[in-house]
């Protein structure tokens, strides 16, 4: 089967083609509302991004002062004043749960917002698209210098805008391994050559992946790779805020002159500036496609040439359908609706979500155990006729100070504990735990015959920090001969 040449700064058709190669897209530069709020979407982004390492949080001696940071010698992650500890990546599930739900439910009050403004994919994209427009110049040199011969001034200015990009890469590489370390001694080495292999390896892999993705495949990311254009429409109702080309008015489209008459004839003057504005090249008066990332340039341009014709703006809107429909039949100002099934239902989502991870944030363990029972021998039978079982004990001190606790045992009458490497057995062991460490300790249990017929019986470690008031019950189980 042969490929349709897509025609990306022309109308497109729709087509059923499940790949079309494209030529480069080069998106006309805009001004308006939309264009703005872009702009400042991405300062915020990019500074968040690349600014969010150097915060300071004081944790105390010792502790790392980085507010954001995932320690992976450590095997911590910190935020502010939160430290996670690998057992406790059930956070990390619930964060991503959040943000899943939460995108849905942006979707579903405000279309694709995410794609336009947040999305990563796009604010890189914007980016290296700006800095080809500032070498090379606006969208018909761009398009010009596509079409012209190799030479000289040609090989110059992509070289210049590749090495830009390359720039911007890197330190988006950087930016990424700023939260793996302390950014404050960690971004002088990068810069000096002396960090680690790993180091350098990681930022080629991010930045390498951002050139890629942001420089060279652009929309075709978003169209062909990104999973959430997919199903995002599902999400939509006729209530949810998209982006659309108001055909009621609009049609029938034709040129016109600076000063024509549009009482009897549709607004659209088929400029094509819609296309020529839009990142990925669509035609929106085509209607909803997968496409569209919401991004409201069109809209931008379209505004500039209603203007230009003494026209009302929003044949271009951010609207919802049913907003669309009331306007046709003559309501001058129908209200989006907020509050509907859908959007509840999201709202309550989050809600339980949040609530639960804020409860487990507001009661989460500083004292917590690891038991893991001896596999050879499952048991020994002293000359005295006791048995004993041997444990590998491990205490996770989740706090900075040290604690002294006692271990006792619960459900073996008579049972001994010896602590190895401490000398004397008892129904108690003391045991220190160093301050934001795991403790790992040997543990002999030895009961008499009596007290465990069977071949397995359950019972408790309970450990006990009485200064703190903290006790943690494990359980599991003792191996004997049986009877």
């Amino acid at each position: 089967m042969s490929h349709m040449k897509a025609e990306p700064d022309k109308a497109s058709k729709p087509h059923h083609q499940a790949y079309a190669s494209a030529g480069t897209i080069h998106p006309r530069s805009v001004r308006g509302l939309f264009r703005n709020l872009k702009w400042w979407a991405m300062g915020v982004l990019l500074a968040v991004w690349h600014l969010s390492p150097f915060l300071r949080w004081d944790r105390g001696p010792g502790a790392p002062d980085q507010a954001i940071l995932i320690d992976l010698p450590g095997r911590r992650a910190y935020f502010f004043f939160i430290e996670i500890w690998p057992q406790e990546v059930y956070y990390l599930t619930g964060l991503l749960l959040f943000a899943a739900i939460a995108l849905f439910f942006m979707s579903a009050l405000a279309g694709r917002l995410w794609c336009g403004f947040l999305c990563w994919q796009t604010v890189y994209t914007d980016v290296f698209v700006q800095i080809e427009r500032l070498v090379i110049g606006e969208r018909n040199a761009r398009i010009a210098l596509d079409k012209q011969k190799w030479g000289g001034a040609k090989l110059a200015k992509k070289v210049i805008v590749h090495g830009l990009w390359l720039a911007v890469s890197a330190a988006c590489g950087i930016g990424f391994t700023l939260y793996f370390d302390n950014a404050v001694e960690l971004l002088p080495q990068i810069l000096s050559g002396q960090a680690s292999f790993a180091i350098y390896g990681a930022i080629a892999v991010v930045g390498g992946g951002c050139y890629v993705m942001a420089g060279l495949a652009r929309e075709q990311v978003c169209i062909y790779m990104c999973p959430y254009a997919r199903f995002q429409s599902a999400m939509f109702d006729e209530h949810s805020a998209i982006i659309s080309y108001e055909a009621w008015r609009g049609e029938k489209r034709g040129p016109a002159k600076v000063g024509d008459d549009f009482s009897s004839r549709g607004h659209c003057v088929d400029c094509n500036i819609c296309v020529q504005s839009c990142p990925t090249g669509i035609d929106i008066r085509n209607g909803n496609q997968l496409a569209c990332i919401g991004c409201g340039l069109c809209i931008d341009a379209c505004n500039t040439v209603m203007d230009r014709y003494g026209l009302p703006h929003g044949l271009i809107t951010y609207d919802s359908v049913s907003n669309q429909q009331a306007r046709e039949r003559g309501e001058k100002h129908p209200k989006i609706k907020l509050l509907r099934a859908r959007t509840l239902v999201y709202v309550a989502i989050l809600s339980v979500i949040g609530g639960v991870m804020l409860y487990a944030l507001g009661t989460r363990k500083t004292l917590d155990v690891n038991v893991l029972h001896e596999r050879s021998p499952l048991y020994v039978e002293l000359s005295s006729g006791d048995v004993r079982n041997g444990y590998t004990y491990k205490v996770l001190n989740m706090v900075r100070q040290d604690r002294d606790l006692t271990l006792t045992v619960s459900g073996i009458d008579g049972a001994q504990i010896e602590l190895v490497g401490e000398n004397g057995t008892g129904p108690t062991a003391k045991l220190h735990a160093s301050g934001d460490m795991v403790g790992t300790f040997r543990v002999y249990v030895t009961a008499p015959r009596a007290s465990v017929p069977d071949a397995k019986t359950s019972f408790d470690f309970i450990l006990t920090d009485a200064a703190a008031g903290v006790t943690v019950r494990s359980s599991t189980v003792f191996a004997a001969p049986g009877e």
